[in-house]
């Protein structure tokens, strides 16, 4: 079976899960600099499935890493299943946070003496970093989907 690089159990799956925890990490922080993002249900919702990402990359990142070490990819059939299905899943929620996290940033923005100081800097930041963890969730997973009619 020909190697796929971003599917689990490679180096590119590694890299891949690792940015994407980097970037909600990042979202995080910039979202939670502040106490004032609990006003803002769009906000709170970018934080939990945030926090959803953070485990579920970290656990995927452990396996590809057992994976590279011994240099034998899990290619089961349920497995692949379960990832790509969670995969999708992250996907879509992250892509929905970050762009009401976006949305609600902007109008804030737009409206006078809600942003007091850089805050809504913070979370327009904290949107970006939102949108590249999706970005790369979503290659994973299309990676993973891509592989999953050969196993």
């Amino acid at each position: 079976m020909e190697e796929l690089p971003g599917a689990l159990g490679t180096s590119g799956s590694l890299a891949l899960r690792l940015g994407q925890a980097i970037f909600a990490v990042g979202s995080l922080l910039f979202m939670c600099l502040d106490v004032e993002f609990y006003s803002y249900t769009a906000f709170c919702f970018l934080v939990t499935i945030m926090g959803l990402v953070i485990p579920w990359s970290l656990t995927l990142a452990v396996v590809d890493v057992f994976s590279v070490f011994i240099r034998r990819p899990s290619r089961q059939r349920g497995i692949l299943s379960i990832v790509v299905i969670g995969d999708w899943v992250l996907s879509f929620l992250s892509l929905a946070a970050s762009c009401s996290t976006a949305s609600v940033s902007s109008l804030l923005l737009a409206s006078e003496g809600f942003c007091i100081g850089k805050l809504c800097t913070r979370y327009q930041l904290s949107a970006a970093m939102a949108f590249l963890s999706w970005f790369l969730s979503l290659s994973s997973s299309l990676f993973n989907l891509w592989l999953l009619p050969s196993v």
